[in-house]
């Protein structure tokens, strides 16, 4: 059986690594043959650190899909265009607006200093934070700061770029077009109903649309549309997710086969 894990508030939590209970349990169903994928909005750079040194190797989804790292490298990567590019940077300097702007690997972050998204950001120190114009190529754009921010969001709300807000953070998150977890599950090879996605956030809604079963943990005003069930958000919420998979991975082909194609 294959298991798709989002990271952040999913299976990690206040900024701190996947804990060694969790991990213990992934060691258990690798072992008894299932596959553990994680997909993240991260890129691969900062899934890094919340992951262990063994899990380095695993199939990793960064940037809500527009990156694919197997095995210890980068098989895939979907960058937005040229036009793309300039046309958020011209609105970027219209509102005003603090970004940080990821590329494969490094970075370029003109926001605050003490923005929360700091905690998170390279902590490893594997990238270098350069200047927007010496990135490569731009996989994802985080708007941080904007003067008129809403105004700033409907003018970015276009075909070809895909936003998602994050309201804790009062961020907006860009990728290109057709670029989705369930994108990079396909590209992968993965078949609608194929496998069980773990999720918490409305960037989790293309995996769990397509999955065989779907899990949320705490509740997502968006997302919940889409799960088949929830895990709350508590002081058991490890022991619960272990629980769970090990009940789902015992269970087997009945949680393989959910998918119809009314949930799409």
């Amino acid at each position: 059986m294959k298991f798709v894990f989002d990271l952040d508030g999913t299976i990690c939590f206040n900024g701190e690594p996947v804990s060694e209970k969790i991990l213990t349990c992934f060691d258990e169903l690798k072992r008894q043959g299932h596959e553990i994928v994680f997909a993240s909005a991260r890129p691969i750079r900062d899934m890094m650190p919340v992951l262990p040194q063994r899990y380095h190797s695993s199939t990793l989804i960064g940037g809500n899909g527009a990156l694919i790292y197997k095995e210890g490298s980068l098989v895939y990567s979907q960058p937005f265009t040229e036009a793309q590019v300039q046309k958020i940077l011209g609105l970027i300097e219209e509102h005003q607006a603090t970004y940080l702007i990821d590329s494969e690997w490094d970075y370029a972050y003109t926001g605050p200093e003490d923005h929360p998204i700091l905690r998170n950001l390279d902590t490893h120190h594997l990238a270098n934070a350069v200047p927007m114009a010496s990135l490569s190529s731009v996989v994802k754009v985080l708007i941080l700061t904007a003067i008129e921010k809403e105004e700033l969001e409907r003018k970015l709300s276009v075909p070809d770029i895909v936003i998602h807000r994050h309201k804790n953070e009062e961020t907006l998150d860009l990728s290109p077009k057709n670029i989705d977890k369930w994108n990079a599950l396909k590209v992968l090879g993965f078949d609608k109903g194929s496998y069980v996605a773990f999720g918490n956030d409305a960037n989790d809604i293309s995996m769990f649309k397509h999955a065989g079963y779907s899990i949320m943990i705490g509740h997502h005003e968006s997302l919940a549309p889409f799960a088949k069930e929830s895990i709350p958000l508590n002081d058991d919420v490890e022991i619960n997710i272990i629980n769970r998979l090990r009940e789902i991975a015992r269970s087997g082909e009945r949680y393989s086969d959910l998918w119809s194609p009314e949930r799409a």
